[in-house]
């Protein structure tokens, strides 16, 4: 050890200590014991604990024969034949006896949480295994370390240790296979395919198909991911949403899609504006579809992003339909739909057992002809809630209309505009006034009405408002 060394990662050198086998002592039985002990089996150790009582997190697993207990007070002799060793109790004097007698038997030591006594230290680990990402601040900022693995953890799928395992599993293949370059090109161009997002779901059959195809010199096949964006905050992205939109080299993205969400798209990718604004399609849906299978067929990795969910009201079963009759391989990455994103943020819970038993989500859109045709005599019913997508300009047909067949005039409804978003506006009443309270509103954003009794605990419950006015 030396008190002397540069402050920070500088001083040490990182390395990954094959432990399989190999003989470690641990002073100490307490729960910081635990957590090194837990770290030693994973790496397959033979741990052999001295500790004058054992906690009970070390008691069941000397019980359970996976460590044992040699004794209850340290001896220099014990350190001989060992590989590593690891100082964790309470008792400064007695983790300093273990850390000199250590050191001068040549046996690296930790004393856990006194980096002057330690010849190594532990870092704050991410296991995907067999792939593991370890993070030091060479003593400097445990605590930043730490909150850096977590940054990690939330980033890193759990699949990884899977397409890990795979790439391990299939090494010589690749290298007894490939002459046409290093086996590294093939490796590359089997993380930038479909393949590899097969064997990161555990699909390795399918992933073996493509790395065969790239052994055979078969051009990269393209994938379509089908993503759900959310209603607008950027926060409520799932963590795979972000990772394929971190990947793709071309976005297909409409009008729903807010710009924050659209800020997290890889920076180089190619955007192509498929929106449909109010009585005005951009692009034709089966022009959408078409450009899908194009851009896949070209051995592209095409993001359909979709904002809420792409099988609510998001033509997404119409764009794989067309994707399975081509061929093309797809993914479809689940979104926060629009009902639950913007009622959540509006403080209208969508269920509420003193007021409503059930919901439903109905497309308020009108026919070409204007008429808005729907099982009237089932929406208008109390005990639910009934949340009409792409309402806002039918507003007073859908409010007549569920007047006509049976809910009073007085009836809660709110239209949320913006939802989620810093700029949500939220506007309640009910179903006699709320088309008069927004006609002078000149709403362009996307907007959804909510309509029931639960409509009433909004001011009661609304929780974003309400932040937004402290922030």
């Amino acid at each position: 050890m030396n008190s002397d060394q540069p402050a920070g990662a500088a001083g040490y050198f990182p390395i990954f200590l094959r432990l399989h086998g190999e003989a470690v002592l641990l002073v100490g039985g307490g729960e910081v014991a635990a957590r090194k002990l837990d770290l030693l089996l994973r790496a397959g150790a033979r741990v052999q604990i001295v500790a004058r009582a054992l906690g009970a997190e070390v008691r069941a697993v000397v019980d359970a024969g996976r460590a044992e207990h040699i004794g209850a007070a340290f001896e220099p002799a014990l350190l001989q034949g060992r590989r590593l060793a690891i100082a964790a109790t309470d008792d400064h004097a007695l983790n300093a006896a273990v850390a000199a007698a250590a050191e001068r038997a040549g046996v690296p030591v930790n004393v856990v949480d006194d980096i002057a006594l330690s010849r190594f230290i532990v870092p704050a680990i991410v296991d995907r295994s067999p792939l593991q990402i370890a993070i030091s601040s060479g003593g400097a900022a445990p605590v930043l370390a730490r909150r850096l693995r977590e940054r990690v953890e939330s980033w890193l799928p759990q699949g990884y240790g899977r397409l890990a395992a795979f790439m391990h599993a299939r090494r010589a293949k690749v290298k007894s296979r490939e002459t046409g370059g290093l086996p590294r090109r093939i490796w590359e161009q089997f993380l930038d395919s479909p393949g590899a997002e097969a064997a990161l779901r555990g699909e390795d059959q399918a992933a073996e198909r493509v790395l065969d195809g790239l052994l055979a010199g078969e051009a990269m096949r393209g994938e379509v991911y089908l993503v759900g964006a959310g209603p607008g905050d950027p926060d409520l992205l799932t963590f795979r949403a972000l990772r394929l939109m971190q990947q793709c080299d071309v976005v297909l993205y409409d009008r729903l899609v807010s710009p924050g969400v659209m800020e997290l798209v890889r920076r180089d990718a190619e955007r192509i504006f498929v929106g449909k604004a109010r009585n005005q399609h951009t692009v034709p849906q089966e022009e959408i579809n078409a450009e899908l299978v194009r851009q896949a067929q070209r051995g592209r990795r095409v993001l359909r992003l979709k904002g809420g969910d792409p099988f609510i009201f998001g033509r997404g079963g119409e764009e794989i339909e067309t994707l399975m009759t081509h061929g093309v391989a797809f993914q479809v990455v689940p979104g926060v739909t629009a009902a639950a994103g913007c009622a959540a943020y509006a403080g209208i819970p969508l269920t509420h057992r003193d007021y409503a038993q059930a919901c439903i989500f109905v497309t308020g859109h009108a026919r070409k002809d204007g008429k808005l045709e729907l099982h009237w005599d089932q929406l208008a019913r109390r005990g639910q809630t009934v949340v009409f997508y792409m309402g806002l300009q039918t507003l007073p047909q859908i409010c007549a209309a569920l007047i006509e067949h049976g809910l009073p005039r007085d009836w809660p409804a709110a239209i949320v505009v913006d939802g989620t978003a810093p700029t949500q506006q939220v506007f309640t009443g009910t179903l006699d006034d709320l088309p008069a309270r927004i006609a002078g509103a000149d709403i362009r954003r996307p907007s959804l009405l909510m309509v029931g009794e639960v409509v009433k605990l909004r001011d009661k419950l609304d929780w974003f408002r309400a932040g937004a006015a402290a922030r």
